[in-house]
């Protein structure tokens, strides 16, 4: 890894920042290698329980750096793996927050809206511009209009004009606004929150809340049970239940 993309961790609290703020944080290869390898590190850290996504200076990220940068695909779409970014579908069932600082382009914002929680600063900006370029915009097709419903994806992506950070939130994007110095406050205070609860718990949680959506009521409630059996039976289930008779706060182990 560069410095392109930081990686830190505060407790069971991760911490993820675009790292190239003179280009806006735009992202280049440099950086979508680095950004790949610090979901990797937070998706396989049983430590971290959470995850903050931010950028560094006065944007989260204006998208891909026309500049270019990017390595040729050394295979056919058809050969090339799909899910190798978090962006793209990599499975992380921790919970992720998008601290969003200001400009949110492109692919930027398919991350956002890949996290379960967005917190815009009151500068944030959002968009999809590709449009605009003549280029489509694939995976934000595919996320936005479960994200924010038809007409409001419509918008984002057919457009292509920036929406301010009230209007994102009219749309559902975000999931509150705030004064741009109170951001990462705000993130902090809501991965601390998330961390109170059983975290294998969560993540069962969640898993079960994204794959049933792809499932029959059925099979959904079906694969639901089985979550259950396999969570509750693990040392954080036997911790949880104890402290609730003892009347205390539950010391979760993440085991």
């Amino acid at each position: 890894m560069t410095n392109a993309v930081l990686y830190e961790r505060d407790g069971h609290i991760a911490t993820i920042t675009y790292n190239r703020p003179e280009a806006l944080n735009a992202i280049n290869q440099e950086l979508r290698d680095d950004l790949n390898a610090c979901w990797e590190t937070f998706r396989d850290d049983e430590e971290a329980w959470v995850a903050i996504v931010t950028g560094a200076g006065r944007a989260f990220s204006a998208g891909a750096d026309l500049r270019g940068g990017a390595r040729p695909v050394g295979a056919t779409h058809w050969e090339t793996p799909s899910f190798t970014s978090f962006e793209s579908g990599m499975e992380i069932w921790k919970p992720t927050i998008a601290a969003v600082n200001g400009y949110c382009l492109g692919f930027a914002l398919t991350l956002a809206a890949a996290c379960d929680f967005v917190i815009a600063s009151e500068r944030a900006q959002f968009g999809f511009p590709e449009v605009r370029l003549g280029i489509p915009t694939i995976q934000g097709a595919v996320r936005m209009p479960g994200r924010v419903g038809w007409q409001n994806a419509m918008e984002l992506l057919l457009i292509g004009e920036r929406v301010d950070a009230q209007r994102a939130k009219e749309m559902g994007l975000c999931w509150k606004v705030v004064p741009h110095d109170d951001l990462m406050d705000e993130a902090r205070a809501l991965a601390e929150r998330l961390c109170k609860s059983g975290p294998l718990a969560v993540r069962a949680t969640k898993e079960v809340a994204w794959r049933g959506q792809q499932m029959a009521f059925t099979e959904a409630i079906r694969f639901g049970e089985t979550m259950r059996k396999v969570a509750g039976a693990v040392e954080d289930a036997r911790e949880g239940m104890a402290a609730a008779r003892e009347k205390r706060e539950p010391q979760w182990s993440g085991r």
